[in-house]
């Protein structure tokens, strides 16, 4: 059972006792992403990565490292795309993407137990990997490189490709295509992240269920890697091109804190996706919540700023009905699944 930390948890000493009770397995948030790691051609900084690597080892904790590349182009350094006054090519990109995989992946080589390798690279409309510079330079070959590289800075390191609402159909066949394609030139493929960032009452319990056992029969291992359920939901911000934007801008209902029935629901959620998880655990190699507790949650910020409360655990570190919730879950005999009849990929 893992989490998602800030980065400064070793200075955080308040918040040990929680984690060292609940989580044996720990994801930095933001220190190991390409952008803060390399800003600038050459010039590595690790000294919050280093931090946050000696703290979990001093506490028996397995690292998670996120993430080598992140296929986004406001998440990549600009100056990887760069040659010049010109784009890079193709042979460049991949030079630096290698020698930036080798150089972070390779300075934690059997300290860090799984990386999240390539982050977020399906596109969520019709086509099959997001426009980006690594596609635009290297179409498709960006994937398989960075998992030849990452397997070889780390041979050891469980390699997980990372992504969100890719238990949907539409993205879970591409899903499908990607594993696919890497399994066809060799690349060393070990799990898929479902990030899991769920909303009240519209958590995907069916497609879950269906993504885990198709994964079952492809032979793949899955991880749950940012796992919450948002109690202020999200979705209408992006809704109608944003025209609700400055509405929403204001709206925090639970800023006082969150009514017992919106936590009973929650807490019934939780319990429903952690018998998913138990039905299938001979995939699941782990589920990682993001963020320690509800004061921490990055949806107190995102997309705009409210009070949420979204994880296991309240302001102050004390169990919710949620917690209560899914330790009955995963003290209870596993009930079989259904036959839903749902096999198509």
């Amino acid at each position: 059972m893992g989490v998602g930390l800030s980065d400064r948890i070793a200075s955080q000493p308040g918040d040990w006792a929680l984690l060292t009770n609940q989580f044996n397995c720990v994801t930095p948030e933001n220190c190991l992403k390409p952008d803060p790691v390399q800003t600038a051609p050459g010039r590595f900084r690790f000294d919050r990565a280093d931090a946050f690597v000696a703290f979990a080892a001093a506490q028996e904790l397995k690292v998670v490292g996120h993430c080598l590349v992140w296929a986004k182009d406001d998440r990549t350094p600009p100056w990887f795309y760069q040659d010049g006054d010109h784009p890079a090519s193709r042979e460049v990109l991949l030079q630096r993407m290698r020698e930036h995989i080798n150089t972070v992946a390779g300075r934690y080589r059997g300290r860090i137990a799984m990386w999240d390798v390539v982050n977020e690279a399906l596109d969520d409309g019709t086509n099959f990997l997001r426009p980006s510079g690594w596609t635009r330079a290297c179409g498709e070959e960006f994937l398989v490189c960075a998992f030849e590289y990452a397997h070889a800075a780390d041979p050891k390191a469980i390699l997980i490709y990372n992504d969100y609402n890719n238990e949907l159909p539409d993205k879970r066949a591409k899903q499908i295509r990607l594993i696919q394609l890497l399994r066809q030139r060799g690349a060393p493929l070990h799990a898929i992240g479902l990030q899991g960032h769920y909303e009240l009452d519209q958590v995907p319990f069916q497609e879950i269920e269906n993504t885990l056992r198709i994964m079952r029969e492809l032979g793949v291992k899955v991880v749950i890697s940012e796992l919450d359920i948002d109690v202020v939901m999200r979705g209408k911000w992006w809704a109608d091109g944003g025209k609700y934007r400055d509405e929403l801008s204001r709206f925090d209902p639970y800023r006082d804190g969150c009514p017992p029935e919106i936590l009973q629901r929650q807490a019934e959620q939780y319990a429903r996706l952690f018998e998913i998880f138990r039905r299938h655990e001979d995939v699941l190699l782990r589920v990682s919540f993001w963020n320690l507790h509800d004061g921490q949650s990055w949806l107190n910020g995102f997309p705009w700023k409210r009070v949420n409360h979204p994880l296991l655990f309240d302001r102050q570190g004390q169990p919710k009905p949620a917690f209560d919730a899914v330790l009955r879950t995963l003290r209870a005999p596993v009930v079989p699944p259904a036959d839903s009849g749902a096999r198509s990929h």
